[in-house]
């Protein structure tokens, strides 16, 4: 009877360390999927969204009519951060180039 007791109490203490081990690699594989799902459906399209917003940017000339921090005008002078627009005859505002939401 005695043996018997002391298999069981064997048994139950060497079972959750069992299932702790399992639930570890669970949990691993758990955050790994949420990682691939953020990577692919938050920071993924992101990065591709800023490459085309650089290449907008750069694609910038004299003569292009753009829409900087809400005000529509023609592209006067392109520097390497500002560029200068004229938004009514004679009336020149250098703005930010990270401030133009569109070329058209």
């Amino acid at each position: 009877m005695n043996e018997s007791v002391e298999v069981v109490n064997q048994i139950t203490q060497n079972t959750p360390a069992v299932s702790q081990q399992g639930s570890v690699w669970g949990m691993i594989i758990y955050c790994a999927i949420i990682i691939g799902i953020l990577y692919f459906f938050m920071i993924r399209p992101n990065k591709k969204r800023m490459a085309e917003y650089q290449k907008m940017l750069d694609s910038i000339k004299v003569g292009n009519r753009v829409m900087a921090a809400g005000i529509y005008g023609t592209v006067k002078k392109v520097n390497e951060k500002t560029i200068s627009l004229e938004i009514a005859k004679g009336v020149v505002v250098e703005v930010n180039k990270n401030a133009v939401a569109s070329v058209e």
